[in-house]
Parts: C-alpha cells; structure tokens; sequence
C-alpha cells in the first residue's frame, strides 16, 4: 500500500478550513433552526432552546476537532492560533495562514446555512434585519435592547470568555500535566465551549472564536442583511468579536503559564501547537 502524502502547510489548512466549517454548519445551523424555525411552529417555545445552542456549539467543536486534529492540531480559532504562537512554540509564520484558512471555513459554512435556511429565515424575517441577524453573528445582549449592553461591555465579556476557554484549553492538552486519554481530548474542549455558552452566553453571545463571528458576518451581509456590521443601538459591532477574542486568548494563555504551566515536570513536549496524541502515528511505530 502506498504511502499517504504529507501535504505540509497545504494539508493544515485545508484540515482548519474543514474543521472550522463543520464547526459553523453545526453551530450558526443550530441558531437558525431555534430562532428562525421556531417561528413556523411554536412562536412560545420554538425548535429548541439556549441549552441545545449550548450543546450543539460544542459537539461542532469537538467534531472540528476530530476532522482537523491530526493534520493541523485543530485550532479552528485564530484566538486559539495566536495564543499557541505567544506561549508554546506555535510558528507565528503560520498565524496569518491559519486565521485565513479558518475565517474562509466560517464563510462557506456560514453561506451554506445561509441557504439552506432561506425559505425558513425569509418568513420569520422578511426584510432580514436585526430579527435574525443574530443567527450568523452575535450581538450584545442577543440582540436585545432592554439588557442595554454595548461594546465595551461585551468586550469585557469577550475577553473573560475567551480566556476561560484558552486556560482549560492549554491545561486539557497539556502533555505535561493531565491530558484526557483514549483520544477523547477532542470531546473534552467540546464540553468546555458548552460550559462557557450556559455560564457566559447573556451579554454577547459567546462568539470567543474572531473566524466564527466575522465569516457568517460577511456571509449574511452579503445576502442581504445591511446592517450585519452594526450593533441594535447602530454602532460599529464588528470589531469587538474579534479583538475581544484575541485579548482574551492571550491573557487565559498567560493566566495558565504564570500560575500552572510553569511548575510542571518537565518531559518531551508535543510538536508546537499540536494536540495531545495518545498513541503513536503508525510512522512512528
């Protein structure tokens, strides 16, 4: 049998466009059907609920990962990305690359829900606006104007999210300290993004990931919402799940190695900004 070829920096970014656009078609899919969908059976309580956006965001992590990890480490996140390079050896070179490539497997994803769910979203929104802006990118508050959360507010957010999620990130896949075995490390940071979306979900919708939030956000403006760049209130939004993220990610990163990262045993790390591996490639046999 022939050996595979190793596709380089090629196959890793095919492998993140891949991941990222499972991530979105599960995760923007699901928010679709709960918010639009809803409106074709039961205004009261529609197709689902916060809990199974919740649920739905992490498996699409956890099957990103599993599409992507062995080929690119799965970041599926620039946030990811960037605190890889800052504090394990990942190749700044690469960050550009990477962020692209997982930015582009948001975009695809995001077109495709975008039509798969035009019957559905233009009877619950005709004129595509506000209403169901919010099933391709967040919005403070969800989109609601009584919480009155603007952007520094949901930047606060942004930034406590993504943090949490960088920190459990690098400690789950930490070889050094107490990695998840049987190749369940994937489904581990699944269950973390769901524990971020039940615990910090209200004041910005969680988007912690900047190639989530602005690859449906181009996807919908180009098909008809003219005010995806905006906020409720009309405000420039976009920015904030984008350098939120990115803060975030470096102070969680940070938080790890000052207060754990550096008190571990030390031993042979994994290739920089790869996933844990608990069993050999069978090159390595």
């Amino acid at each position: 049998m022939a050996r595979r070829v190793r596709g380089g920096l090629v196959g890793e970014l095919f492998a993140e466009f891949a991941g990222t656009m499972i991530l979105i078609l599960i995760g923007v899919g699901v928010v679709a059907q709960v918010v639009a969908g809803g409106d074709l059976t039961d205004p009261k309580g529609g197709l689902g609920d916060h809990d199974s956006i919740a649920w739905a965001w992490g498996l699409g992590v956890t099957f990103g990962v599993y599409v992507a990890a062995r080929l690119s480490g799965a970041h599926l996140n620039p946030a990811v990305t960037v605190a890889l390079a800052a504090f394990k050896g990942f190749s700044w070179a690469k960050v550009l690359p990477y962020a692209l490539a997982q930015t582009a497997g948001a975009f695809v994803a995001a077109l495709i829900v975008r039509w798969n769910y035009t019957e559905i979203l233009g009877h619950a929104d005709p004129g595509h606006t506000m209403k169901t802006q919010f099933v391709f990118s967040t919005l403070p508050g969800n989109g609601a104007t009584a919480p009155g959360i603007h952007e520094w507010g949901a930047f606060r957010d942004q930034v406590i999210g993504t943090a949490i999620l960088l920190l459990l990130i690098f400690a789950v896949t930490d070889v050094l300290n107490t990695p998840p075995g049987a190749n369940l490390g994937a489904f581990i940071i699944g269950l973390i993004v769901v524990a971020i979306g039940m615990a910090y979900g209200a004041d910005a919708g969680y988007a912690i990931n900047p190639a989530r939030d602005f690859g449906p956000r181009l996807a919908s403006y180009i098909t008809g919402y003219g005010t995806a760049w905006r906020d409720q209130w009309g405000n420039l939004y976009w920015w904030v799940p984008i350098v939120g993220p990115l803060v975030g990610g470096l102070l969680g990163g940070l938080i790890y190695t000052l207060f754990v990262g550096r008190f571990l045993p030390t031993a042979e790390p994994e290739p920089p900004g790869r996933a844990p591996r608990s069993e050999p490639r069978p090159d390595e046999a």
